[in-house]
């Protein structure tokens, strides 16, 4: 059989940073949630609403985001708006699915089952982008969507409808990723995320005029970290796939489900039930066998 040295590096590539870039921002990205989960609770006083937690998120976010912009000059050059507009519409409403899911069901569980979302942009794929799937796609969708029953637990005594949202939130943002991919290719990293914020933070300013409440100092923190988390793993997800194929950086991504959990353990003391280890396990599974098959593809 032909073997072929897999070792050699692509000028300009680093895989060890790509894959430091990608942990840093899984890290970030369960940090968010925690955030959030804090703020949905009573933990720092009087329970924020879900649509308030999201504004915080965009609002400290852009401010990141558009200093950057500022401070790099850059020149906004034909942009889709139509396309950024449906694509922050998605992340707001994912985003605030999310963190309502994660008031009611533990971390590591709407974590898990927000990795449905590479499943549901690849169903979407074939009527928005045209894209074939084979067997293969449709036997990981089938294997993801398994994992979800088993996390789920339909007609157990354990469900909770916070699944049920963690979904919702799950299909919303696999329309984000068909939108993301229309914008990837036609404009600049910064310049898709200056526009996304900004599209997002007044979606989020409108919703959020109906249920605000004047935060405490301490949930000013909160919001705060829970933004400039955001906005820092984004630039480092970026960072982390112009370093490295997206088959190689991908995987390290799935280290949001570990960190979700421990922390979960440290702030909540919730300890995760066999059930939930095994439907997590088969989601990433399932998202791993999708992540490979793309890279034979390739």
């Amino acid at each position: 059989m032909e073997t072929r040295n897999t070792s050699v590096q692509v000028p300009g590539q680093n895989p060890a940073a790509s894959a430091a870039f990608m942990l840093t921002a899984t890290l970030l990205i369960a940090g968010t949630t925690l955030m959030a989960k804090l703020l949905g609770g009573d933990s720092l006083g009087d329970p924020l609403h879900p649509l308030q937690i999201s504004h915080g998120r965009f609002l400290f976010a852009f401010l990141a985001i558009g200093s950057v912009a500022a401070v790099t000059r850059l020149r906004i050059a034909q942009p889709d708006l139509r396309s950024h507009a449906a694509r922050s519409i998605a992340g707001w409403s994912g985003v605030t699915l999310m963190f309502a899911a994660v008031s009611f069901i533990p971390m590591a569980d709407a974590t898990a089952i927000s990795f449905l979302n590479p499943v549901f942009a690849m169903v979407l794929a074939i009527p928005l982008l045209g894209e074939r799937v084979g067997p293969w796609r449709w036997g990981a969708a089938g294997l993801a969507v398994l994992g979800a029953v088993v996390l789920i637990r339909p007609g157990a005594g354990t469900f909770q409808p916070g699944a049920l949202l963690a979904l919702a939130s799950a299909l919303v943002l696999g329309v984000e990723i068909i939108l993301i991919k229309r914008l990837s290719g036609r404009e600049r990293p910064l310049q898709i995320l200056l526009i996304n914020n900004a599209i997002g933070l007044t979606v989020a300013t409108v919703a959020v005029s109906f249920v605000f409440r004047w935060p405490s100092p301490e949930q000013w923190a909160a919001l705060a970290a829970l933004g400039l988390m955001m906005a820092g793993a984004q630039s480092l997800f970026i960072q982390s796939m112009k370093r490295a194929d997206a088959s190689f950086a991908v995987p390290f991504s799935y280290a949001t489900l570990v960190f979700a959990g421990l922390y979960d353990f440290a702030v909540f003391g919730v300890i995760p039930v066999p059930t939930s280890l095994m439907g997590a396990a088969i989601i990433v599974a399932a998202a791993l066998v999708l992540v490979w098959r793309e890279t034979r593809n390739a």
